[in-house]
């Protein structure tokens, strides 16, 4: 059996994950010891095992895919940065398959293998943070479009020093911890062999400067916490759980970068009268024992005011009518759903004496016996 991990699940290398758990599923079958007669059945199982561990968690997948068979297997065996094993996690480093690199995760470790060491650019710009906000609007709403306004709260440029952090006549002075370079370097060994890397110094946060004077408003930092007032449009058909997003308005970048995003999530209420499957709305309508009989046309409430529905003679209760379109509206803007209408018959409880005698008859020409239970018979019938 091939030791690589694709080819022992005999899947692709651009397989999904439900088609890796599918092929995991057939393989571990037929190579599970206790139903195969093959010698090296065990060892074959592991393989299989160890195969749908790894290409089954994407951050696992990932490194796989990017360092090879080989080098995965070596990083796995000594861990990185020295670090042990930690916690049921086969790659050490407390859950990152390559621990102890400084927390960079695989971007930073792979920046320092073939990029020389270099690290991050002294002050290249950078995206500023997303926003996530959550709104609840009613099922009407949602079938309107509707449009609100929703209040942020975001760290923005401080504008007593305009993003500086410091007074304009602070003194200026030489980063003590860098040299002025803005950077840090460490060396690690790892089982790649020893990997420099390069990070901005916490210190002076890459600007390779000291100030003698921190902003009075945002301490240093350049940025200050602000509300502000969003206007968001939610379009008709607008579903439960779905998000907004607005380019430009989370926080700011750095260096220059572009701002963040807001994200909106809208929670839709549940409605009393209409379940809602989709863009298909779900009612229940009481229809009495008559209309049932001989049919009848009933109103019947939408979300865009009252619609006629015919009911036919001998309707049973629990059947169901459709009336076209008058369900949610497609995000599209291209037609509707539709409004589905079950309709249930209605079994009188106080008859006075007029009923009750037609009643009896309705009974007695149908051949039935008319007992005290007949009431409660007809109840269950329908």
């Amino acid at each position: 059996m091939s030791e690589d991990f694709y080819d022992v699940l005999g899947v692709s290398r651009d397989a999904s994950k439900d088609e890796i758990k599918n092929a995991y599923r057939k393989k571990a079958a037929k190579y599970h010891p206790d139903v195969s007669d093959e010698d090296d059945a065990e060892e074959k199982f592991k393989k299989v095992q160890k195969a749908k561990e790894v290409l089954t968690d994407d951050e696992k997948r990932q490194m796989y895919d990017q360092v090879g068979h080989e080098r995965f297997k070596q990083a796995q065996k000594h861990g990185a940065g020295g670090g042990g094993r930690g916690q049921g996690n086969p790659f050490g480093g407390g859950g990152n398959p390559f621990g102890g690199m400084g927390g960079g995760g695989f971007e930073d470790l792979f920046n320092n293998l073939f990029n020389g060491g270099r690290g991050q650019q002294r002050n290249r710009p950078q995206q500023g943070r997303d926003v996530a906000q959550r709104i609840t609007i009613d099922l009407e709403d949602a079938y309107n479009g509707i449009e609100r306004d929703v209040t942020i709260r975001r760290r923005e440029v401080c504008p007593e020093c305009d993003g500086a952090g410091h007074p304009d006549d602070a003194d200026v002075n030489t980063c003590s911890e860098c040299g002025g370079s803005g950077q840090q370097t460490t060396v690690q060994q790892t089982p790649f062999g020893r990997v420099q890397q390069t990070t901005t110094c916490r210190a002076c946060g890459g600007e390779g400067e000291t100030y003698s004077e921190d902003c009075s408003e945002c301490r240093g930092s350049g940025r200050v916490r602000r509300t502000r007032d969003v206007t968001i449009t939610i379009p008709a058909g607008f579903r439960d759980g779905q998000r907004l997003r607005y380019r430009g308005e989370g926080e700011p970048g750095e260096n220059g970068g572009p701002n963040g995003d807001l994200f909106v999530e809208v929670t839709v209420r549940d409605h009393e009268e209409f379940d809602r499957e989709g863009d298909d709305l779900y009612y229940t309508h009481p229809i009495s024992f008559p209309q049932a009989v001989f049919g009848a046309t009933v109103e019947v409430p939408t979300l865009d005011g009252d619609e006629d529905l015919k009911v036919p003679a001998g309707t049973q209760s629990g059947s169901t009518f459709t009336i076209s379109g008058a369900g949610m509206p497609h995000l599209d803007g291209r037609g509707s759903g539709d409004l589905h209408v079950e309709v249930h018959v209605v079994t009188p409880e106080d008859l006075n004496k007029e009923q009750r005698e037609a009643l009896k008859q309705f009974a007695e020409a149908g051949g039935e016996e008319v007992k005290e239970g007949l009431f409660q018979k007809l109840k269950n019938s329908l």
